[in-house]
């Protein structure tokens, strides 16, 4: 079921047009479904469920037609922005277009219909393939193993820094403290909250990356780990990575990578051969897995093989010698993390990045993030004049860059957010990183034509004369929408009123 939207910029047959719900459009005797009659009695809820768990105030489902409910949702999906239907430019998340051989692997039916308990005999083929993808992952990354269980990149990270607490623990080390550059990702400093640990930030330079001096100052005897972003949210390479890495090393401590901007890196480095011990892969980012609506997801974690001994269980492993041939799930790792997520994670997500690795191979993957930082770097030249850029280098696979150019008008980066829907466009990350004020973060991939790029520049650099010449339409933007601008202020101001503990007396 949808909500009901307002036919502002919605049309059908010429005439402007309100969806109305599914239940709005229900008619009694409509039927768009035709199912055979069951071949097994009919069970009464009641001999079954206890009566607490039955109702008799649930109203009826809408009757309608087929024809009536695949033109609603298809009308709805319409609404929505997709990687299929434009560029998507959302920056550090990586919203590359999904290759649809990938989507037709994922679906053939013996992954998609495969039970997920059933013995692993009979699941050859699909641990094969999980086998095969953490080879391919742990070359990429220059990793020594891979697990494929974390379900996102947060979750990753989450047992990424899980293996490095218990490495130390294992050690009868007491490390309690995580460096985090002050441009990191959120999640960073949130996982090692979540995994009991203190977090220490670490400033970048004038340069916008992390200097080897700023890490050693941090280090110290109850540093665990440094979480590192390369290239970093502000689309640089972090130069110094190497020296800094030896540094937090030489205190005892582990550098956890945070993989997030990998596609900048494929073929061209890889984050172990710079010292990182621990890092999450993104595979809806990087290779190319859906990654709208939250999820799935897929994270899997790589390791060096000091953290092996505390991967996640169970493990794929290839029999052999006397254990025959094939493949098995092995759980005899004793100081394990544990399982992070039931059965074998999101495997729709794996099929997909496999089919993608396999497609591309090593010059492929090598083009991919060579494309994605020349489209990153064309952009920035085509709107450098145009909008404040805090940064003003080459940059990796994306860009940032902030309204402080347009102050005088009045229009944010907020403003130029809704304005660009009106030309298509979903917005890209704004006001992140944090350490840019009114940061526009911008992110093409390399799925992007040159005339792609050109539509997105023209666009930007319309929606900054406009700030010049007619600042109100762009701070009242969107106009073609379903829903005119929405009054944020106030909505957060009724979230908190409505969250406020009641009067005590």
């Amino acid at each position: 079921m949808s909500d009901r939207r307002s036919g502002v910029g919605n049309t059908a047959n010429g005439f402007a047009y309100e969806e109305p719900l599914l239940f709005e459009r229900s008619r009694p005797g409509r039927i768009g479904h035709s199912v055979p009659e069951p071949d097994v009695p009919r069970i009464d809820p009641s001999s079954v469920l206890p009566a607490e768990a039955l109702r008799d105030d649930i109203p009826g489902l809408p009757e309608i037609s087929e024809v009536d409910v695949v033109r609603h949702f298809t009308r709805l999906s319409t609404w929505n922005a997709s990687v299929d239907l434009g560029l998507y430019p959302l920056g550090s998340c990586t919203m590359k277009y999904n290759p649809k051989l990938n989507e037709r692997a994922a679906r053939l039916a013996g992954f998609a219909a495969a039970h997920p308990m059933q013995p692993v005999a009979l699941q050859q083929g699909f641990l094969q393939l999980c086998h095969e993808l953490t080879m391919q992952l742990a070359e990429i990354s220059g990793m020594d193993r891979v697990t494929l269980q974390p379900a996102a990149g947060a979750q990753g990270e989450l047992a990424g820094l899980m293996m490095i607490r218990a490495y130390h623990e294992q050690r009868g080390e007491n490390r309690h403290t995580v460096l985090v550059p002050d441009s990191a990702h959120g999640t960073n400093p949130a996982s090692a909250a979540l995994n009991g640990y203190t977090v220490r930030a670490v400033p970048s330079g004038d340069d916008g990356i992390l200097h080897p001096d700023a890490v050693a100052a941090a280090m110290g005897e109850d540093v665990a780990s440094l979480m590192l972003t390369n290239p970093n949210t502000l689309g640089l390479f972090e130069e110094h990575i190497a020296r800094i890495c030896e540094i937090v090393h030489a205190g005892g401590g582990l550098v956890y990578g945070d993989g997030a901007n990998l596609n900048a890196l494929l073929g061209k480095t890889r984050p172990g051969d710079l010292g990182i011990d621990a890092m999450h892969i993104n595979l809806h980012k990087t290779f190319s897995a859906p990654h709208g609506g939250g999820g799935p997801g897929a994270g899997p974690v790589g390791v060096k093989n000091i953290l092996a001994p505390y991967l996640p269980t169970p493990v794929v492993r290839e029999l052999s010698g006397d254990e025959g041939e094939g493949f098995t799930l092995d759980y005899d790792f004793p100081h394990s993390i544990g399982r992070l997520h039931a059965n074998h994670g999101n495997v729709g997500v794996f099929i997909r990045a496999w089919s993608y690795i396999r497609t591309l191979g090593p010059a492929g993957l090598r083009r991919c993030a060579e494309m994605a930082v020349l489209n990153a770097n064309y952009l920035l030249a085509r709107l450098c004049s145009a909008y404040h850029v805090p940064y003003d280098r080459r940059v990796m696979h994306e860009c940032v860059l902030s309204d402080k150019r347009l102050q005088d008008t009045g229009v944010t980066t907020h403003d130029l957010a809704k304005r660009l829907i009106d030309f298509g466009y979903h917005p890209p990350t704004v006001y992140f990183p944090l350490i840019v004020p009114g940061a526009i973060m911008i992110e093409p991939t390399e799925s992007e034509s040159l005339e792609g790029l050109e539509r997105f520049a023209d666009a930007m650099l319309a929606i900054e004369k406009e700030a010049r010449e007619t600042p109100e339409l762009v701070r009242s933007a969107p106009h073609h929408t379903r829903r005119s601008r929405l009054d944020e202020t106030r909505a957060a101001r009724q979230m908190v009123l409505r969250w406020q503990p009641e009067p005590r007396d």
